[in-house]
C-alpha cells in the first residue's frame, strides 16, 4: 500500500508473507543483546545442500549473500537475490545466542529480537518481532523465498531449544553438529577480540543513541551485592525506548547526518529521577548547509557523560558509514560480474566490438555505482571529522589523550568518571578520523598489554627487548591514568615482575611512591601478592553475600585494586597460574582488575588451559595493530596506542599530582 509517495512498512506477524519490490537488500537485527546472525540458502525444497550453502561468522560470505563476523546486539546483512548461487530458491535468517561466554542461554529471558528488511536506501519493506520464545537459544527469523519468478518474504519465528545444531539439521544439514561447533568457536574468538561493548540500542532508529547507566558505578567502598544477572537493565526491559515497535522504527538517517526528532538517552536505574537537563545546542544552520557540530551533544546527566555517549555515536556512525559503503562497492563488483557473465554467455558476443562494448558498459556502471557511494562516504566522513574537531579539545582528562593540554593542569578528582581512554581506533577510509577507545570503570575486564613479536605486522619487524619495554611502558601509563582519575587513596597498583626486567619503564611508579608496595619479584614475591588479592577477593565475596559489610578486617583496603603482571608465565608455577585464573574470573566483582604484559607464545606451554584467560582479557598492543573489532558490524579497526609526546614530562607530573593528593588526604 502507499500513503501519498510514501510505501508503508508491512508489520508481519508469525506466518506472513509480503511481496518484496527490489532484490538488492539489507536485512537489520535488534537484539538488545549480542546473538550471532547467519543465513542459509535452500534449494527449491527448502533443503541445504551442504556447508558452502550457509553464511556464518566464521565464513560469512557466500554470492549475493554477506553477514556479520561476530556476535553483536545489532546487525546488518547485505542481500543480492539476483547474484544467488544456481539453484537456491530461497534465504533463511538465523539467529542463535552465543555458549560459553556468560551471556543469556536461552530467547526467553531476552527482549523479544526485531528485524527488518530495507532497501540500501535504508527504506523499511518488511517489519517482524520475535515474540513468544522461550528455552529456545536458536531461531530462523525470517526468510526470503522464490515464487513464479518473484521474490517475497515470510516471518517464520521457529525456534530451536537444541541450539544451532538442530536448526541446522532441521534444514537437512548432515553435519550439523561440526558446523554449530565451529560456528560458535569463530564466535568466541570475535568476542575475545572485540572491543567493550557500547550502550545499547533500540530499533527505533540507527541512530538513536544510549548509555548504561552511571548509576551503576561501584563506590569506593564496599561494592554492592551482586544483582540476579539479566541480559539488560530494568530499563532495557521496561522503559518504552527498549520496548520494539515496528512500526515505529524509521528508515535511519545516513550515517553521520543528524536524525530528525529528539534524540533518546534511556539510564537504567534513573527511571525515578529527574530527567537529565537538556545538551547544548548549536545556532540553526543555514538552509542547505549540515548543523554545526557541538561538543557534548547527547544527553546525559553531566558533560562527562553526554562526551561519553557522543563519542560511542561517533563510533558507530563511523562503523555504520563504512559498513554502507563497503557494502555498495561489494555490490557494484558484483553486478558488474553478472552483467558480464550473462553479456558472454552468448558465444557470438566474445569477440570483435560487441564484447568490448558490454566489458565497458559494465565496468563504467560499477565505476559511478562506487564513485557514489564514496560522495556519500566522504560527506559522512567529513561531517564526523568536523565533530571530532570540537569534541576532542572539549575531553575531560579521563578521554583525553596524553598531548591534550587537559593533562598539565590536572587535579586529582573526588569522584571517578565513566571512562577512561585506552587508545584510538580508525578504518583506512580515513587513518586520520580517529575515534578514542573508552572502557567503562570500575573495569569490568581486564586488560592484555600483547609482548609478543607476532601481535602484528609492525611488531614482528622490531626488536623483541625493544617490544616488550614498549608493552610494560605501555602498562604503566595505563596503570598512571587510572591513578590520576581516581579520588586519593581509592585505587591501588600493585605490580609483579618476577625477574625485575621492567625496572626502568617502572621507575615513574617507584619513583612517585604511589604503588601499594614495591614491585614483587621471584617466586615468593609472586605467591605474596596473589594471596593478598585472593585474601581480599574472598572476603569481600563472603561480605557481600552476607550482607555483612561491617564485619570486614580493618586492614582491608576496600578501593579498587589493580595487578599489573609483567612477563608472564615468567615466574608462575601451576598454583600461581591458577590463582592468577580466578582473579580474572571473580577479582572485578570485587573491585580487583588484571593488567598484564605477556607475550602468547611464550605461555604455550600451558596448553588450552590458559585460553579462557585470554579470552577474558581486552587485549592491546604497544604498537598499531588492527585486531579489534568494533560490536556492530565488525569492521577490523587499526588501535593505536596513546602516546606521551616526546619530550614530554606529562607522566611525572601526573603521577606527582596522585601522590600529593594522597597525602593531602592522609592516605
Amino acid at each position: 500500500m502507499v500513503e501519498g509517495d510514501r510505501a508503508l512498512t508491512a508489520e508481519l506477524v508469525r506466518g506472513q508473507n509480503h511481496t518484496l519490490p527490489q532484490t538488492r537488500l539489507e536485512i537489520r537485527v535488534s537484539a538488545g543483546t549480542p546473538v550471532v546472525a547467519g543465513a542459509t540458502l535452500g534449494d527449491e525444497r527448502g533443503t541445504v545442500r551442504g556447508v558452502e550453502w550457509i553464511a556464518h561468522p566464521g565464513s560469512p560470505q557466500l554470492p549475493g549473500l554477506e553477514v556479520s563476523q561476530q556476535a553483536a546486539a545489532d546487525h546488518r546483512l547485505a542481500v543480492d537475490l539476483e547474484a544467488l548461487p544456481a539453484g537456491a530458491h530461497r534465504v533463511t535468517v538465523l539467529l542463535a545466542l552465543p555458549v560459553g561466554v556468560g551471556g543469556p542461554a536461552r530467547f526467553g529471558a531476552v527482549p523479544a529480537p526485531f528485524v527488518s528488511v530495507t532497501g540500501l536506501d535504508g527504506t523499511e519493506i518488511a517489519t517482524f518481532t520475535l515474540t513468544g520464545l522461550d528455552a529456545e537459544s536458536a531461531v530462523s527469523a525470517l526468510e526470503l523465498y522464490r515464487r513464479q519468478d518473484a521474490w517475497k518474504v515470510r516471518a517464520v519465528g521457529q525456534g530451536y531449544a537444541g541450539g544451532l545444531a538442530e536448526m541446522l539439521a532441521d534444514q537437512g544439514l548432515a553435519e550439523s553438529a561440526g558446523l554449530a561447533g565451529s560456528i560458535q568457536e569463530a564466535v568466541t574468538r570475535g568476542l575475545a577480540r572485540s572491543a567493550p561493548p557500547p550502550p545499547p540500542r533500540t530499533p527505533e532508529g540507527d541512530r538513536v543513541r544510549h548509555a548504561t547507566g552511571s548509576a551503576g558505578h561501584r563506590p569506593p567502598t564496599l561494592p554492592p551485592a551482586p544483582e540476579p544477572p539479566e541480559p539488560l537493565t530494568d530499563a532495557a526491559t521496561t522503559g518504552p525506548a527498549h520496548t520494539p515497535q515496528p512500526h515505529a522504527a524509521p528508515g535511519p538517517a545516513a550515517a553521520g547526518t543528524p536524525a530528525e526528532g529528539p534524540v533518546n538517552y534511556a539510564h537504567p536505574r534513573r527511571q525515578h529521577a529527574a530527567p537529565p537537563s537538556p545538551p547544548p545546542t548549536a545556532p540553526p544552520a543555514p538552509s542547505g548547509q549540515a548543523a554545526q557540530p557541538v561538543a557534548g551533544d547527547a544527553t546525559g546527566w553531566s558533560m562527562d557523560e553526554r562526551l561519553y555517549n557522543q563519542i560511542w555515536g561517533m563510533f558507530e556512525d563511523l562503523a555504520r558509514a563504512v559498513a554502507a559503503y563497503r557494502s555498495a562497492v561489494d555490490f557494484a563488483g558484483s553486478r558488474m560480474d553478472q552483467e558480464l557473465d550473462r553479456a558472454l554467455s552468448d558465444p557470438r558476443n566474445r569477440i570483435g566490438g560487441a564484447g568490448d562494448r558490454a566489458r565497458e558498459e559494465a565496468r563504467a556502471k560499477r565505476d559511478e555505482l562506487a564513485s557514489r557511494a564514496r560522495e556519500a562516504l566522504d560527506r559522512d566522513l567529513a561531517q564526523l571529522a568536523a565533530e571530532s574537531a570540537v569534541v576532542e579539545p572539549a575531553l575531560p582528562a579521563a578521554y583525553a589523550g596524553w598531548g591534550n593540554p587537559v593533562w598539565h593542569a590536572h587535579r586529582v578528582p573526588m569522584e571517578i568518571p565513566m571512562a577512561l581512554r585506552i587508545g584510538d581506533l580508525h578504518l583506512p577510509e580515513r587513518t586520520d578520523l580517529r575515534i578514542p577507545l573508552l572502557v567503562r570503570l570500575p573495569l569490568e575486564r581486564g586488560i592484555w598489554v600483547d609482548s609478543g613479536r607476532t601481535a602484528s605486522e609492525a611488531a614482528a619487524l622490531m626488536d623483541a627487548d625493544r617490544l616488550r619495554q614498549l608493552a610494560v611502558e605501555t602498562a604503566v601509563a595505563h596503570a598512571a591514568r587510572l591513578l590520576a582519575v581516581y579520588p586519593p587513596g581509592e585505587f591501588a597498583v600493585h605490580v609483579i615482575d618476577p625477574a625485575g626486567s621492567a625496572a626502568g619503564p617502572l621507575a615513574p611508579l617507584v619513583a612517585a611512591g604511589v604503588l601499594a608496595g614495591p614491585p614483587a619479584a621471584g617466586p615468593g614475591g609472586v605467591a605474596s601478592v596473589l594471596a593478598h588479592l585472593i585474601r581480599r577477593v574472598d572476603l569481600v565475596q563472603m561480605a557481600v553475600r552476607a550482607g555483612a559489610a561491617d564485619s570486614l578486617p580493618p586492614d582491608l583496603d576496600t578501593g579498587e585494586q589493580l595487578l599489573v603482571v609483567n612477563d608472564f608465565p615468567h615466574g608462575f608455577d601451576d598454583r600461581a597460574v591458577t590463582q592468577l585464573r580466578y582473579l580474572a574470573d571473580e577479582g572485578p566483582s570485587a573491585g580487583v582488575h588484571l593488567l598484564m604484559v605477556a607475550d602468547r607464545e611464550e605461555a604455550s606451554a600451558y596448553g588450552p588451559v590458559l585460553d579462557p584467560l585470554w579470552r577474558s582479557l581486552l587485549r592491546i598492543t604497544p604498537v598499531a595493530d588492527s585486531h579489534l573489532a568494533d560490536p556492530w558490524v565488525g569492521h577490523a579497526w587499526t588501535y593505536e596506542p596513546l602516546a606521551i609526546p616526546p619530550g614530554s614530562r606529562v607522566l611525572e607530573e601526573v603521577l606527582a599530582a596522585v601522590a600529593a593528593a594522597r597525602r593531602a588526604a592522609g592516605r
